[in-house]
């Protein structure tokens, strides 16, 4: 199976597709600053869910989400949530898409997509009104990471910061940190469990052919032992908002 049918089995029982909770997903995003008719912007958006749920605590807000491999769930929920008429989905490659300007952008677990965190910061610039608010999240080392954690990311000590890190590079691009949250361990380990038991659940309920049912085991075997006996208590996650300076600079 391809990676892209493995992410979407895996994430079914967890569609934050981050090591957030639902709790704390709703905290990021109410305390977003949205001006009345505001409009907002989700890269790599996914199932939808930050997207659906800073809608729903800011009534007034338009949206749009855009995704390479955007799944028709994403449509489903936002229906489902009454949504459907203030949500628009795009199905295309978020580097090159060109939509326009918004209040908010964000942009939570996608940093891959853009060649990691410096092209990141640098399109959601491209797409954010001065003076506006971006939703971050992306992964830091929580501390030294071990050689098994680097062998299992296949990432070295420099290839993700530290928190101070992080914060120091949204400097870098203009923008001040506010208020964030670091995932925690109890955060982390719901989201992975999750994830290789979604995998094992379709594999032994689901599965279309015995090819599928070894594939979708193997894929779960291979990120359980990469987790638990890699990036456990190494990786971490922090989702930040942040705030625009460019426009206070221009004055």
């Amino acid at each position: 199976m391809d990676r892209g049918r493995i992410s979407r089995l895996a994430h079914a029982a967890h569609p934050i597709a981050a090591p957030v909770s639902l709790e704390n997903l709703r905290a990021l995003v109410g305390r977003l600053r949205v001006p009345e008719g505001g409009a907002v912007l989700d890269l790599g958006c996914g199932r939808g869910w930050w997207l659906r749920e800073l809608l729903a605590a800011h009534p007034s807000a338009t949206g749009v989400g855009v995704d390479v491999e955007l799944p028709a769930e994403a449509r489903a929920d936002a229906a489902a949530a009454g949504l459907g008429e203030r949500v628009q989905w795009q199905q295309a490659d978020a580097v090159s898409w060109a939509g326009g300007s918004f209040d908010v952008v964000l942009c939570v677990g996608a940093s891959h997509a853009f060649g990691g965190l410096d092209g990141t910061l640098a399109a959601v610039r491209r797409h954010l009104r001065p003076g506006g608010q971006v939703l971050i999240g992306d992964g830091i080392w929580e501390g030294p990471p071990t050689p098994e954690a680097q062998r299992a990311l296949e990432a070295g000590p420099d290839d993700l910061p530290d928190l101070a890190g992080l914060l120091d590079r949204f400097g870098q691009h203009g923008f001040e940190p506010g208020y964030g949250h670091v995932s925690t361990l109890g955060e982390w380990d719901e989201y992975e469990f999750s994830w290789t038991g979604s995998l094992v659940a379709w594999a032994l309920s689901a599965a279309g052919s015995a090819d599928e049912r070894e594939a979708a085991l193997a894929a779960a075997r291979e990120h359980r032992e990469a987790w638990a006996r890699g990036w456990r208590r190494q990786l971490g996650f922090a989702t930040v908002l942040l705030h625009d300076l460019a426009s206070d600079e221009a004055h």
